[in-house]
Parts: C-alpha cells; sequence; structure tokens
C-alpha cells in the first residue's frame, strides 16, 4: 500500500530553484534513505510533505487514514512536564479506557444495587472495553516507555525530572522518543542520529529494522543507512533518482549506470559522426544524393542523448607533512583531567607510534573531547604525564569550528593564518574545497555548518602538520564531503588520533581502537568492525561464565566448553583475515586496472607511440602488471572456496 506519493513537486525561494517536478513513493513497509548534498532541499522536501512548507506546483498525496509523525533536523521536546508524564501524554486514550474501566469495576462491586439487566449490560461493557483495552497496548504501554527510555539512554534519569531543565541534545532524543512511540504510519526523521552515542545509534538501527509502518529518513550516517535502507532516493540538482537496496547499494548502482549511460552516448556519438560524414561527403553527388538524404532524415529523427552528469563538483585536497616525526609520537601516563576539580578521568594510559590511524570512542561524556583538548593544552592536566616526541607538530581540528573568526571573510580567515602565502595561492586552496570567485568574499558567520567544516579543514590542510589531532571531523559534513575526507586521511603520512561517532568513517581510518569507558582506556588492535566482534565475544564469554557458575558443571564439560569456544574463535580470526586479505587483493586489483588502463592512454599518444623506448618502457609496465593482476586473481580464487 502506498502510504506517500510526491508527484512533480516544485519549490523556489525568490529566482532560486530549489526543487522541480519532483517524484517520490513511499510504499507501507519501505525504509527510504532521503540522500544528497547539503543544501540540496532535503529537508524542504520533508518540510514541505509534512505539511510545515507549501509547495509552488505539484501534489503530495497521503492517504486520510495513514498518519505521519516528524522529527525535524534541530528540534527538542518543549514541556513544563516531567519526562514520564509527558510520554504518558502519546496513551491518553488508553489513560481515559483505563479511567472507564475502574469505573465500571466500582460500578461493578455494588452489584446487589443492580438490576439483573443492568448488571449484564455492565458486565457486556466492562468485558469489551477490557478487550479493546488490551488490545491496544494496554497492559504493556509502560513497559514500552521504559524499554524506548531506556535505549534512548535515560535509564539512569530519574523520571520526575522536568522536561525544560534538560539539555539540548537530550531533549532531542525525548522529542524522538515520544515520537517512537506514538507509532505513526510514517515515519519522517530528518538527521536522527545527531546526538546519539554508538550504543544508542545500535538500539535505534534495531528498533526501526522491527518497525512495523514505513520509514523516511535524512542521514548522514552511512553505516546507518547501510543496515536500515532498503530503498536510496538521491536528490541532486533539483531532481531525485530512486534506487533498490541500502547506502553501499546505491553507490555501486550509481556507478554502473553512468557507466552504462556513458557507454551508450559515446557509441551514439560515434554514429552520428559517421552519418555527418557521409551525408557531408555524398550529398553534392548525383550517385549518392539519395542514400546522404536517407541519413540525414534517419539523423533528424534519432533522440539525441545527452551526456550523462558525472555529478556535483566536490572538493578535492590532501594532507601533507612538513617533516616526519620520530617512531615514537606521544606517551600518556597516567593522566587525570577535567574541568575545575573535578577528573573526568584519572589514571589514562595512552601511546602513540608514527603512521597509526588510532580512533578513539565511547559514550557521552565519557571525556573524549576532554582528552584531546588536554593533549593539545587547551585544557590543563590534574595529575600525569604527557611527553611528546621528536618534530612532533599538531595540527588540532575542533568539532564545534569555536576558533573561526565569524567578522572574517573566508579569504581573510586563512590568509591572516598563514600570512606569507601569496593570495592566488590562497584562493587556489579555497577552490579546492569548493570556495570560488565571490564565495571567498563571504563572511565566516553567513556560512552553514558544511562550509564553516570545509575551511577550518583548508587551515589543517596548510599546517603540514605531522601528527593530526580531530574531534568529529565528519560533524557538519555530506556524504560526498565525508568520503573525499576519509581518501585525504588515508594517504595522509602523518599519524592520526580523532575522536568519531560515525562508525563508517571510524572502520575506513582507524587501524586501532581506544575505547574510554568509566575513566579508563581498553585498547583493541583493529578497526571498528573489528571492535564490535571483540565487544560481542567478551560479552559471550561472560555470558557463558555465567551459566557455568549457575548449572555448576563438572570439570570435563568445562574444559570442553574452553577448547570448544578456543576453536570458534580461532575460526572466527581465521574468518577476519581471509576477509580483509580478500578485500585488499580487489582494492589492489582496481588500483593495477587503472593504472594500466592510464598506461594504454598513453600509448594512443602521438608522441608516446612514435617514440620508440618511451612506447616498449610502457607497455613492460603494462605486462608488469598483468602479471601481477594474474597472480592476485589466482589468490583471490583461492580464497574464496
Amino acid at each position: 500500500m502506498i502510504v506517500l506519493q510526491c508527484v512533480n513537486v516544485s519549490k523556489a525561494f525568490g529566482a532560486e530553484s530549489i526543487l522541480e517536478n519532483i517524484k517520490l513513493e513511499v510504499q507501507s513497509s519501505d525504509r527510504v534513505a532521503l540522500v544528497g548534498r547539503n543544501g540540496a532541499g532535503k529537508s524542504t522536501l520533508l518540510k514541505m510533505i509534512v505539511n510545515e512548507l507549501s509547495l509552488d506546483s505539484g501534489q503530495i498525496i497521503i492517504p486520510k487514514h495513514v498518519e505521519v509523525g516528524y522529527l525535524a533536523q534541530h528540534t527538542g521536546l518543549q514541556s513544563e512536564k516531567s519526562i514520564w508524564d509527558e510520554m504518558l501524554t502519546v496513551f491518553d486514550s488508553l489513560l481515559k479506557m483505563e479511567k472507564t474501566l475502574r469505573k465500571l469495576e466500582e460500578q461493578m462491586t455494588q452489584a446487589s444495587a443492580l438490576h439483573s439487566t443492568d448488571y449484564e449490560k455492565l458486565l457486556n461493557e466492562y468485558d469489551q472495553l477490557q478487550t479493546d483495552f488490551k488490545d491496544h497496548g494496554g497492559y504493556q504501554y509502560e513497559a514500552d516507555i521504559r524499554s524506548v527510555l531506556a535505549g534512548l539512554h535515560f535509564q539512569q534519569f530519574d523520571y520526575s525530572t522536568r522536561i525544560h531543565t534538560l539539555s539540548g541534545g537530550q531533549k532531542t532524543r525525548l522529542a524522538l522518543a515520544k515520537l517512537l512511540l506514538s507509532k505513526p504510519d510514517l515515519l519522517v526523521l530528518d538527521e536522527p542520529t545527531n546526538h546519539l552515542d554508538m550504543e544508542t545509534l545500535t538500539w535505534l538501527e534495531h528498533y526501526l529494522s522491527g518497525y512495523p509502518g514505513a520509514i523516511l529518513i535524512v542521514s548522514h550516517d552511512r553505516y546507518f543507512l547501510d543496515k536500515l535502507a532498503t530503498k536510496v532516493v538521491e536528490l541532486s540538482r533539483t531532481k531525485t533518482t530512486s534506487y533498490r537496496g541500502n547506502y553501499s547499494h546505491y553507490l555501486d548502482e550509481k556507478a554502473k549506470r553512468y557507466e552504462q549511460d556513458l557507454k551508450l552516448y559515446e557509441k551514439q556519438q560515434v554514429e552520428i559522426d559517421k552519418l555527418e560524414t557521409f551525408i557531408a561527403k555524398n550529398l553534392v553527388r548525383a550517385s549518392t544524393t539519395k542514400r546522404a538524404q536517407s541519413r540525414r532524415k534517419q539523423l533528424e529523427k534519432m533522440e539525441k542523448l545527452d551526456r550523462p552528469d558525472s555529478g556535483e563538483k566536490s572538493a578535492t585536497f590532501s594532507f601533507t607533512i612538513g617533516r616526519q616525526t620520530g617512531h615514537d609520537v606521544l606517551q600518556v601516563r597516567n593522566l587525570a583531567a577535567g574541568y575545575d576539580s573535578l577528573p573526568v578521568f584519572s589514571g589514562l594510559n595512552l601511546s602513540l607510534t608514527r603512521g597509526e590511524s588510532v580512533g578513539l570512542i565511547g559514550e557521552n561524556g565519557a571525556g573524549k573531547s576532554t582528552l584531546l583538548k588536554t593533549l593539545t593544552k587547551q585544557l590543563n592536566s590534574h595529575e600525569g604525564v604527557i611527553h611528546y616526541g621528536s618534530n612532533v607538530t599538531i595540527g588540532y581540528y575542533d568539532q564545534e569550528q569555536a576558533k573561526l573568526t565569524s567578522n572574517k571573510t573566508v579569504l581573510h580567515e586563512v590568509w591572516d593564518e598563514f600570512p606569507a602565502t601569496l593570495e592566488k595561492d590562497i584562493r587556489g586552496l579555497l577552490g579546492q574545497f569548493l570556495f570560488s570567485g565571490d564565495d571567498v568574499l563571504k563572511t565566516v558567520s553567513s556560512l552553514s555548518g558544511g562550509e564553516k567544516a570545509r575551511v577550518a579543514l583548508s587551515k589543517l590542510m596548510m599546517q603540514q602538520a605531522n601528527v593530526l589531532i580531530l574531534d568529529e571531523p565528519t560533524n557538519h559534513l555530506d556524504l560526498d564531503a565525508k568520503e573525499i575526507l576519509e581518501t585525504a586521511l588515508i594517504d595522509y603520512p602523518g599519524t592520526i588520533l580523532f575522536v568519531s561517532h560515525d562508525r563508517y568513517f571510524i572502520d575506513r581510518i582507524a587501524s586501532r581502537i581506544i575505547e574510554l569507558e568509566s575513566g579508563h582506556a581498553t585498547t583493541y588492535l583493529g578497526d571498528y568492525t573489528y571492535y564490535i566482534e571483540k565487544k560481542q565475544e567478551t560479552a559471550e564469554r561472560a555470558l557463558l561464565a555465567t551459566e557455568k557458575e549457575s548449572s555448576q558443571p563438572n570439570l570435563a564439560t568445562s574444559q570442553s566448553d574452553k577448547v570448544s569456544f578456543q576453536q570458534e574463535k580461532e575460526a572466527k580470526r581465521v574468518e577476519r583475515q581471509k576477509e580483509r586479505r580478500i578485500l585488499a587483493i580487489e582494492e589492489e586489483l582496481d588500483q593495477l586496472e587503472n593504472k594500466n588502463k592510464h598506461l594504454e592512454e598513453q600509448l594512443i599518444i602521438p608522441e608516446i607511440y612514435t617514440d620508440h623506448e618511451k612506447a616498449q618502457e610502457i607497455q613492460a609496465q603494462i605486462n608488469a602488471n598483468n602479471q601481477l593482476i594474474d597472480e592476485r586473481m589466482e589468490e583471490w580464487e583461492d580464497l574464496q572456496m
């Protein structure tokens, strides 16, 4: 059943067209991800769907019986009520039914004063109301409230706490909790993953995966979209394009469609060129003029294909270093730090070596940002030692871009920090971050969060620091910008310590994970996927130990379980190694094939193919690459068996 249809929807603000002839359809069981660049119009479209904005033309069709629930991007629950009382408002109809049931029970206790027919009528009314109450969740709504509040990390709160006393992030999570409890037929969510830590994100993924209604969601969390989405709708250049599958499938399918469309376009261009050449040569000849006229008609009737759009312009940048550090980059021993006299963590030990990329994770409030500010000397430590290695220069990225001076232009914000650099070079640098022409004369205060993030990254790039300390670097960046930042950091020759809630980003960047929990650090020698696996293993072992203690198994059984667990653990480790090697081979094959493609393109350049020695050298490189491709393919096939 269709719960939402957008038919040729258009919207403009003044002379600027934001959306043109948008088409969107959501079925009752769909989980639709709406993706696109910052400023593409995603939030605008959602606001029109929930009737918060008018549309200029087209239709938005929602059946009358379909209830729509909406969570805006920057919203928070505004209420003078307590947490519990506000959640109860979702179940007003059940509360009224419950009050009626209590009244009927009181009347039934006075059965002696009632005529038998009146009592029977009262009993029938009570039975019917009790059935309705049960069918609508009357005996589980309190459990539902506690479950959702616990999932969104309110289990430690006193539910009598007044909502107006909470922080902005907590109010946002409560707004989400209330919306989830109301269970509308269509959930419209604009960046619901903001202000959520990893544990809460995982809970939300599971909850939404089993949600009985349809979901239309905007999110920059690619891991979240991969887990949840069954359909992706891309909004680009005022138009929408639909793809079946999750976010990763969308990226693959988009690339395939582009390659296919480009081949069709190039094939048609060759055909057009042949027809035009034939017409030009044969139209004036009496013997061939009829055939030329026929070809001209064929050309006129041909439906011309437009060259496929390779996408919107992307930022292009990389991070370099001025000089390399020694092997030991950073040593932290027994560190305690916090605000005023209250330590957020204590007894913390940490080390970094050259070339590492270390992800720092933990719940909100665990002290991740506090640690980064202490390491960059923005906060004084309470106790402990921080030792920096030789030649260490630190580049720090602040998640709030708090150091950007709001009354400067973009040009001078960067140039004033690097005054020895020529203006044309600063403008060239900003062009790499999509600030071109008059864009560089905008004041920083007028920029969006994503634009400020790009300015901060441009300054970081100019520093050529050999150690990058990054606090939530993907905040405010759209999906395209995140992928470009990831590529730049993967190719970075220095050392990285970063905090992020973006699990996809962590998985690509981190070579080691440090989890901050209860003021202590635990190290995991792998990426985010490895960290999750180890956490699950630890939980399984704890559960197994508990079960063993409760059942008091004999020694032989205990030894058998231990061997079985070790065998399973080793099998999982080997499987993970195999999967990583397969991925590494596939990436290497792509690189080798791209190199060969580039080399083959060089061979058709006249200056090269007429130079026998140069052509022979390039062909030798191609042959060597082909031999390596054959070897890697053989290894890949063995691993797949």
